[in-house]
């Protein structure tokens, strides 16, 4: 049985990582993340605070648990912090890649990094993976530097780069899009939404499973991973009014530029999955599903 190690334990994904391993037992697992952790069954599994700023404490780690392979989830991922801060994104979105990867490298630890739609410039998608990356945003660029590390490495990797990723933590500490919308709505809050931009919200679960398969089958290169459905996010937020029977009148859509955001968005990314599907075996849900799954999450909390 592999031992697996992940960054970022405490996030949505890293989370559903968790809760995959536990219900399915597939592998050994080593969760670690700054400080406490915040998953909520503490047996099953091993838990390390980890800093991956802290290059020391990032050895002492690896070397203690002697793990098989890393899922590096760990990252700055808000857009406009990113732009507004770009020395702390490019430490945790470059620099600390470039930790794991040159510990990687000397003991032989596979890594399957995260990346994002946002590598592209949105001018032409859905995207293949072999399609020319042309960033627009610092978060971007700071994935695309991460990215080309990874490239030029000796180390066994796989990048799987994903879109717009939505779920539920067990202690609703993350939110997301489709978290924003729902309670936005239910509060009777009247909303803004893009209405030119479009994307293939992923479900939490599929990114989780699409990390472990890619472990177990050794993927080499880079991997797309989202859902199946392509749509606005207009089109998206009026789906989870819909779900939830929600009232869509207070829903106002606006253009991009009017929202004033500190980063540019790529206006149309969206993956071809064919890659992904038929090396990975990867079977994503509908948008749909995924509602109906959050919705049951929810149920069982309350």
């Amino acid at each position: 049985m592999k031992t697996i190690l992940t960054t970022g334990s405490n996030g949505l994904l890293g989370q559903k990582i968790t809760e995959k391993v536990l219900a399915e037992g597939r592998v050994r697992l080593v969760a670690t993340s700054r400080g406490f952790n915040r998953y909520p069954v503490s047996h099953g599994y091993e838990y390390a605070e980890m800093d991956i700023l802290d290059v020391a404490q990032v050895r002492s780690v690896i070397e203690r648990y002697q793990p098989d392979a890393i899922i590096h989830t760990a990252a700055m991922t808000n857009v406009d912090t990113a732009e507004a801060s770009k020395e702390s994104c490019y430490e945790l979105n470059v620099s600390a890649v470039q930790t794991l990867l040159s510990l990687c490298e000397e003991k032989n630890i596979q890594l399957i990094h995260l990346s994002t739609d946002f590598v592209f410039d949105g001018a032409n998608g859905p995207y293949k993976e072999e399609y020319a990356v042309n960033p627009v945003s610092y978060y971007g660029k700071s994935k695309v530097l991460a990215e080309e590390l990874l490239k030029t490495s000796t180390a066994n990797w796989a990048i799987l780069r994903t879109i717009l990723v939505y779920g539920i933590t067990n202690d609703m500490s993350r939110s997301n899009i489709v978290l924003w919308a729902k309670g936005a709505l239910e509060k009777g809050q009247p909303i803004n939404v893009v209405n030119d931009q479009w994307r293939m919200p992923t479900l939490a679960e599929d990114l989780a499973e699409a990390c472990l398969l890619a472990v177990e089958k050794n993927a080499q290169g880079i991997y797309h991973v989202s859902g199946k459905d392509y749509m606005s996010i207009a089109d998206l937020v009026r789906k989870v009014a819909d779900y939830w029977s929600l009232n869509k009148s207070i829903i106002s859509e606006i253009s991009s530029e009017s929202l004033n955001q500190t980063a540019k968005r790529p206006v149309k990314t969206g993956f071809v999955l064919d890659k992904t599907i038929k090396d990975l075996d990867y079977k994503p849900h509908s948008f749909d599903e995924g509602l109906k799954m959050v919705d049951e999450q929810m149920k069982s909390r309350q």
